[in-house]
């Protein structure tokens, strides 16, 4: 079954933005997958996610985005740990 398409963005505040890539450098920098919840759907990002940070300019704003891209193959990667200790119980719309 193929997920249905979707482009979410949500603000938050320095301190939890702070939290949030806190757990993604323990996870980026244990070789683990980093799981997070966005707009109610839980999102597993396997340790083999390839990271990329993209810079745009236009129109008087600039933005830098912080990626995450994998297959959907790569998801269920059994080199990656299972563990969901390190589960992101957020409640809200989290993003990376």
């Amino acid at each position: 079954m193929t997920a249905a398409p979707r482009d979410v963005e949500q603000f938050y505040s320095t301190s939890e933005v702070v939290a949030k890539l806190r757990r993604l450098a323990d996870a980026l920098e244990t070789n683990k997958p980093f799981r997070i919840q966005i707009a109610g759907e839980r999102i597993r990002v396997p340790a083999r996610a390839r990271f990329s940070i993209e810079h745009e300019r236009d129109d008087g704003e600039e933005e830098i985005e912080f990626q995450l891209k994998w297959t959907l193959d790569d998801s269920t990667d059994s080199a990656d740990s299972t563990d969901d200790s390190a589960d992101e119980a957020d409640s809200d719309t989290s993003v990376v």
